[in-house]
């Protein structure tokens, strides 16, 4: 019978040591795990934000018709002619590119009437159509959805208000997001009795340097207040972004 005597002694493999069955780690990499220890006790690590108010200078609209009928067919036809009504209203009378109108919703659906003797029966179809719209003069708004009004739209829905673009911000509020970085590494470094050093790495950890909030105010309906138009407010919109920002602390 052959007996294999595992030798013993030392084997040196890739920077460690193996002796008597102990892992002594090489000096290179001894070094190199005390260094980072020592990295991770001396840096600050924060968050800035930074943030502005702005004007807007685009609108995006809901506007649409709805219409009920006893069939399908009829309610979809129905609508289809007061669509077409409001899409010449919005690029001939208001001349809007057709590259700023777009189908938002479309659907013809059945209405449902329900009784403990006949049960669930269709009574009747509803036809929608919602036209997404990108309108630039602010200032009339109010004025359009009139129009629109008159011309048949009956479902407008919320306007949010934005910025075409944000890319012209974007250095600015990353500026903000820095200085508030600053500030509080600055802050947290005196309450340690230490310095902020330099900076080590920055990560924007938003999606992106803007984002857009709906801010608008709607009055009555001109056919209310005894023919004045409607009051849309664009008022502003805020643009912000975030930094993680490491410093080294001295």
């Amino acid at each position: 019978m052959k007996t294999w005597l595992k030798p013993v002694g030392a084997v040196l493999i890739a920077g460690t040591m193996l002796v008597g069955g102990t892992v002594l780690m090489g000096s290179s990499n001894l070094s190199n795990a005390v260094y980072a220890d020592e990295v991770q006790k001396n840096v600050i690590n924060v968050v800035g934000s930074g943030e502005i108010s702005v004007k807007p200078d685009i609108a995006y609209l809901s506007i649409g018709v709805q219409t009920e009928a006893a069939t399908a067919k009829e309610a979809q036809s129905a609508n289809a002619a007061k669509i077409a009504k409001l899409n010449t209203l919005l690029k001939d009378t208001w001349k809007i590119n057709a590259k700023d109108i777009q189908t938002g919703q479309f659907y013809v659906q059945p209405n449902y009437t329900y009784t403990e003797k006949e049960g669930q029966k269709v009574k009747g179809y509803t036809a929608q159509h919602t036209l997404q719209v990108s309108y630039r003069d602010l200032d009339k708004i109010g004025q359009l959805l009139d129009a629109a009004s008159t011309a048949g739209a009956n479902v407008i829905n919320n306007i949010q208000f934005a910025t075409e673009n944000p890319d012209q911000f974007e250095e600015q509020v990353i500026q903000k997001a820095m200085a508030n970085a600053n500030m509080k590494a600055s802050a947290i470094a005196k309450a340690a009795n230490r310095q902020v050093g330099i900076v080590l790495t920055v990560t924007q950890s938003s999606s992106g340097p803007a984002v857009y909030n709906q801010n608008y105010v709607m009055k009555e309906m001109a056919m209310d207040t005894g023919g004045a138009s409607t009051q849309i407010e664009a008022g502003e919109i805020k643009i912000n972004t975030t930094l993680s920002v490491t410093y080294e602390m001295k």
